[in-house]
């Protein structure tokens, strides 16, 4: 009987004579085809490693170049001074950057990891907030917010020049508004000075429902915010670009829609604060505002009852400068943006006002019309100076 399996003319030699001669052959077969699979999965595996390994090279390149702009051109650092760089456990890759970028301009460069703060305003630990006030330059890459802290404030009093980045991620660091030009955005805002010269009413309205007159300094309108902080005493956001003020005290009335963001996050449905006299009465709208009243609330247990409704004080009118900047999600980025305009509530007295309250929360409009007196400056979230 003739196997099945020979093919006729093949040679005796190879003839597969029965069951466990097929046996062999089929393990055979299968043996070099999960060897093939195991080296092409292999392969694979090899591949996305490298793929992965490309990444994090080019992320480390990134961070590695932001963080020479932050040294060397918003913060022009010198040979041999003193810089201290304080993060948090959120942004230790940021804060070794930076370290590796003032290492190659000075040997007296210090990096401390803080605990995370619950929230913007709160001061830093007192072992770092005695460091910040003996340094020359203080860069903080922190979760929370230290710029309105009496640290920040006596480190700058003492000759520190100071770059806070709150809320900043390792994808902020390396895209949109830190990627901007920050000599332009300098540029730009200098240009500014003539158009606020002399106007001492600010309108913002919006089709979201904002419709709020308040009273300003035209003289107090800070324009420092362009990302350069090169000498003794000077305060800067990175990304930076923006231009904001003190609102009078007690002069603010009408009603703010925030539609962008608060905080650090989009909100899920805007936000409505009804402001009389310079204080926040009331606020509605989504989880957000549920956030607001629990946080300012706890705020002011802390404080005196006499000073308790200060936590909801107005404490700062500003509009973004910086055309990279996107709305994300972040007040640290949202708030430059090209367009949109910012509110902040609580702690004033970093720009000069009397509520010492220890918050400072700001939400951002997304497409505001902005009057100084009589003169347009953003219509609809479109700025219109050249």
């Amino acid at each position: 009987m003739v196997s099945p399996f020979r093919r006729k003319g093949q040679d005796d030699s190879s003839e597969i004579t029965d069951d466990s001669d097929l046996d062999d052959a089929v393990a055979e077969n299968e043996g070099i085809a999960i060897e093939e699979e195991m080296n092409s999965a292999t392969d694979v595996e090899e591949t996305h490693d490298d793929a992965h390994a490309h990444n994090d090279v080019d992320v480390r390149l990134l961070m590695g170049k932001s963080a020479i702009t932050v040294i060397d051109t918003c913060m022009d650092v010198r040979r041999g001074e003193n810089i201290l760089i304080v993060c948090d456990p959120t942004t230790t890759d940021i804060g070794q950057a930076l370290h590796d970028a003032a290492g190659k301009r000075s040997d007296r460069v210090l990096l401390v990891v803080m605990p995370k703060g619950r929230h913007h305003g709160e001061e830093p630990p007192s072992p770092v907030a005695n460091l910040m006030r003996q340094q020359q330059v203080v860069i903080a890459p922190t979760r929370y917010s230290l710029t309105h802290t009496r640290a920040v404030r006596q480190a700058i009093k003492d000759g520190a020049r100071v770059a806070t980045m709150p809320g900043m991620t390792n994808e902020m660091f390396t895209q949109g508004g830190m990627s901007a030009d920050f000599a332009s955005i300098k540029k730009h805002m200098g240009e500014m000075s003539p158009v606020l010269r002399r106007k001492r009413i600010v309108n913002v309205k919006s089709d979201a429902g904002t419709n709020v007159t308040f009273e300003v300094n035209w003289r107090e309108w800070k324009l420092d915010d362009n990302g350069i902080c090169n000498r003794p005493r000077m305060l800067t956001n990175l990304p930076a670009g923006k231009i904001f003020t003190l609102p009078r005290e007690g002069t603010m009335n009408g009603t703010v829609v925030i539609d962008g963001s608060w905080d650090s996050a989009l909100v899920d449905e805007p936000v409505v604060l009804q402001i009389e006299d310079g204080l926040v009465v009331d606020v509605k709208g989504g989880t957000a505002a549920a956030q607001i009243r629990q946080a300012f609330g706890e705020a002011a247990k802390r404080l005196r009852s006499k000073d308790q409704e200060n936590v909801w004080t107005v404490a700062e009118f500003g509009f973004g400068m910086n055309p990279q900047a996107r709305l994300m999600g972040s007040v640290l980025e949202d708030e430059k943006r090209l367009g949109t305009a910012y509110f902040s509530i609580g702690d004033n007295t970093t720009l000069g006002g009397t509520s010492a309250v220890g918050i400072h929360v700001s939400g951002v409009m997304d497409s505001p019309s902005i009057w100084l007196d009589e003169t347009v400056i953003v219509e609809n979230g479109t700025f219109l100076v050249e």
